[in-house]
């Protein structure tokens, strides 16, 4: 069959592999699967049920999840079949937030997952004349349920009404409104038709790897609401792959020792955070078992991926294989074939290393105006680089401006940013590109990110500085869990540095140093700071003289998606940051930008 629509992918799924678990959420310590037939018949129930209710084609429709959960999905197929926009939102956005998308989207009824957040939309609603009801998943107290739509549409009497809409909708038709967070300003709608994701999803499947597996399942914990994840989702329905959903981050490391997954999604900051563990352990564990773990460790920090290996060296890696990587895999499930990595740039250093421990990362890049997909590492010599990005899908044209800039052409470049024709008109070019606004080179046919556009900044003395690359560099120091480059227009570049409290606090208790119990004073501590200087002066070593970090100041604070300092995918809000921080800048240099 024929997919031109995001409903047609779960249509494919039942013809050509129906599952018993197409959709899985763990509830109250039990997995709870839905059948591909189960998804068909509760997404027309909810089909029938919006049309009971009164919705019509073109209705915006809200949905806020505080974790991935199937509702989402059955939501989702439920609203595009009857021709409905849905509007995905990020739960820990603030109230002024959802009102300002509420009102800019016309949204007519929200879907939340619970309590918490019908309370934030609730407090909001008298601002938003559109917004007929708020609905929720759980079941809150004052609230109407999820269930009442299913319930309204349990009768099949009227299926033939759902078909006959299904088949008003067209490829061409606005499928949902994806308000981008972003990093400065007011939140910007992208619209993307069902053609826009259909094609990115079709386009990218040649680059999904073979599964050893007869079923393979992956483990969703990335936001479902951001494009990368949700695209995602329709992949693995296109590909016959169970989705499983974690719990919550905390939670991961146990899903995957209770799923087995053969494929999951990831950021950057994920990956560091795993590998901190990892060798917190491997460091703490002592005697012949340390000396093991960094010497296996040494053995794959240059491994090139489908590079030529000497006799001996295969030799050695089975060794370390055997005693420490094979441990590595079972600590994420034990049948990963690949983790996708997106949202920011990964360390190369560390990409070797998953890769040397059997445990391959395929970076990708897109923006949610791509839907999101522009290009991605396949698992092949060709297709594939350490610090690439792959070559460009099927059907997706990337060139290269004068001054770097990647543009985009392609079926998966957005309809354009929901009421502002005029922002749409500057991102695109006269000849009908997409600007990304990242930098970026070709290496053998594979895209390379150097920085974003918006973010390399020169220094009093002309140099110009990439901060991303820079920053990726020092995260690989356990002691550094978030660090921001500093130093447009000064004289040398800085750095505003979140320590990482809980390796330094395991780093004293083996040094039996004592430390002040407040975190104002321990950032101040001439010991933590050498520590931390040392690994600075350690990662310097490799970077350009006038690139390397002066001076840095520690934050007493966590830098976190609630506190602001992040987006939801975990990307630095650098004028928040800055702002927040700014009595920190000036001891460094004595002033605040602008003063």
């Amino acid at each position: 069959m024929k997919i031109t629509r995001l409903f047609d992918f779960l249509d494919y799924q039942l013809k050509n592999s129906p599952r018993p678990d197409c959709l899985v959420t763990k509830r109250h310590g039990e997995w709870i699967n839905t059948s591909t037939e189960e998804f068909v018949n509760k997404a027309n129930a909810i089909s029938r049920g919006f049309l009971n209710l009164g919705v019509k084609h073109g209705d915006k429709i809200a949905i806020s999840t505080t974790t991935n959960r199937t509702e989402w999905n059955l939501l989702d197929i439920g609203l595009q079949q009857i021709g409905c926009i849905s509007v995905p939102v990020y739960p820990t956005i603030s109230p002024a937030d959802y009102a300002y998308i509420f009102n800019d989207s016309e949204v007519k009824f929200a879907f939340v997952s619970d309590a918490e957040l019908f309370q934030k939309i609730q407090s909001i609603k008298d601002q938003v004349p559109s917004l007929v009801s708020v609905y929720t998943f759980d079941k809150v107290d004052g609230a109407p349920n999820m269930n009442e739509i299913l319930d309204l549409g349990s009768d099949a009497g009227n299926q033939h009404e759902v078909e006959a809409v299904k088949e008003q909708v067209k490829p061409e038709d606005l499928v949902t409104i994806i308000y981008t967070s972003g990093t400065t300003g007011k939140p910007k709608g992208v619209m993307l038709s069902h053609n826009n994701i259909v094609s990115d999803v079709l386009n990218s499947d040649p680059r999904v790897p073979k599964f050893p597996s007869e079923k393979p399942k992956a483990l969703s914990f990335l936001p479902v609401c951001h494009i990368f994840e949700r695209m995602l989702l329709y992949l693995y329905i296109y590909n016959g792959i169970g989705i499983y959903y974690a719990e919550n981050m905390e939670t991961i490391g146990d899903n995957l020792k209770e799923v087995h997954p053969d494929v999951m999604t990831v950021v950057p900051r994920l990956v560091e955070k795993v590998y901190a563990k990892i060798y917190d352990k491997g460091a703490s564990a002592g005697g012949i078992k340390t000396k093991i773990f960094m010497w296996a460790l040494g053995l794959v920090e240059n491994y090139e991926p489908f590079g030529e290996q000497s006799f001996i060296w295969k030799l050695k890696h089975k060794i370390a294989d055997a005693i420490v990587f094979k441990k590595w895999r079972e600590g994420v499930g034990g049948n990963l074939t690949c983790m996708v990595s997106g949202s920011a740039a990964l360390s190369p250093r560390l990409n070797r290393m998953f890769w040397g421990a059997g445990i391959p990362i395929l970076e990708g890049y897109g923006l949610t105006e791509t839907s999101p997909v522009i290009s991605v590492n396949s698992m092949d010599k060709d297709g594939f680089g350490i610090g690439m990005v792959g070559k460009p899908i099927s059907n997706v044209e990337v060139k290269l401006a004068e001054d770097g800039e990647i543009l985009v052409k392609g079926p998966n470049v957005m309809m354009g940013y929901y009421n502002n024709p005029e922002m749409t008109k500057e991102v695109m070019t006269e000849d009908g590109y997409f600007k990304t606004g990242d930098i970026g080179i070709f290496v053998n046919g594979n895209l390379k990110i150097t920085d974003r556009k918006k973010e390399i900044f020169k220094t009093s003395g002309g140099k110009y500085i990439a901060p991303q690359n820079i920053e990726n560099d020092f995260k690989q120091s356990r002691f550094i869990e978030q660090i921001m480059v500093v130093g447009e227009n000064e004289k040398m570049p800085c750095a505003i540095l979140q320590p990482s409290f809980e390796n330094i606090e395991a780093w004293a208790k083996a040094e039996n140093i004592t430390l002040p119990s407040s975190r104002e004073e321990l950032v101040k501590n001439a010991e933590v700071n050498e520590l931390i200087q040392k690994d600075i002066s350690q990662y310097n070593k490799s970077l350009g003289h006038w690139e390397q970090i002066k001076m840095f100041k520690l934050t007493p604070t966590e830098w976190t998606i609630d506190g602001g300092e992040l987006t939801p995918t975990l990307k630095l809000k650098r004028k928040v940051v800055l702002e927040k921080y700014k009595d920190l800048y000036k001891e460094m240099y004595g002033r605040f930008p602008g003063e």
